[in-house]
């Protein structure tokens, strides 16, 4: 079984991306990792050339920033990542810029993909997610956050990024238009992976944080929109959230230098929920049968 590895990213230096822990978490699964650095105004490509393996290998690219919609631009650069991935390789390992795998989950990882590898009609592996918020001692805990998403796929070239590279679909086409990435194309058919991916892409310092949002909302938005809508704070206001839970567990071993080194104070009072009458009556709901109504699912679980 051959495993490869990729991801995208831009300005990892600016914005305080966890890319080395990331790549770093899924490093011990993969025979490679497509590394696909953006044409950056900081130290970026030096950042990833500093990642001592020959399993990784760096490609180039020079982001269309001209696209300014629906996030496209993200799912057609993990695209042309995808597309570098080894001929011969049987599952691929998608893993965000601030996404990073627990070191326990590995084995765990690792028996789902031999045991699904020969079940073709398995098209990707499913993983639950911890969303981190405001710090590393807290998760988000409401369910205008996904909670799950598929992260593992088949080496198979019509399964493309899908929206704004959160989750991928397949297509008929190798090539299908920008609407079709947008809107079209089918769910993959997927089995759990029995692990979990940390996100912490919203714990950083609130000025990176607003800096950052800053910058990925023009992704979404047109200029007229981004300049009437965009309120440009000095400081990202990490208070304004429905719900928050404390974390319990352990982070992976890779993002410990990190948490030790966390220059900035957040705290929350869990007993606080901001959440409209549907939200708490579908919080009611999950809380007694696990069942989440209306939940938005990128993928057929069989």
């Amino acid at each position: 079984m051959k495993v490869s590895g990729f991801t995208i990213i831009r300005n990892a230096v600016t914005y305080d991306f966890p890319v080395v822990e990331s790549i770093l978490s899924i490093l011990p699964l993969c025979d490679e990792v497509i590394v696909s650095v953006g044409n950056s105004q900081d130290a970026t490509l030096d950042l990833i050339k500093s990642i001592s393996s020959p399993k990784i290998k760096i490609i180039e690219s020079t982001w269309d920033d001209g696209i300014r919609k629906g996030g496209l631009l993200l799912a057609k650069e993990t695209n042309k990542a995808f597309d570098t991935v080894s001929a011969d390789t049987d599952w691929v390992f998608y893993i965000q810029a601030d996404e990073v795998l627990h070191e326990d989950d590995i084995p765990i990882v690792k028996e789902a993909m031999h045991k699904w590898k020969d079940h073709k009609k398995v098209e990707g592996l499913l993983f639950e997610y911890k969303h981190f918020y405001g710090s590393y001692s807290f998760l988000e805990d409401s369910r205008l956050w996904y909670r799950r998403e598929i992260r593992i796929i088949r080496n198979d070239k019509h399964i493309r990024s899908f929206r704004d590279a959160q989750g991928f679909r397949k297509y008929n086409t190798l090539t299908p238009t920008d609407e079709e990435l947008l809107s079209g194309g089918r769910k993959l058919q997927v089995k759990h992976s029995g692990a979990s991916i940390y996100h912490y892409g919203w714990v950083k310092n609130p000025v990176v944080q607003q800096n950052k949002r800053s910058t990925f909302y023009k992704l979404w938005h047109e200029k007229d929109s981004v300049e009437k809508n965009l309120k440009e704070n000095r400081e990202y206001d990490y208070s304004v959230v429905c719900a928050l839970k404390k974390f319990e567990g352990s982070h992976p071993a890779v993002m410990l230098d990190r948490v030790k080194k966390q220059d900035w104070r957040f705290d929350f009072d869990t007993r606080r929920k901001n959440l409209t009458p549907r939200e708490s009556i579908v919080r009611f709901i999950e809380t007694k049968t696990g069942w989440r109504p209306g939940e938005y699912k990128n993928y057929k679980l069989i």
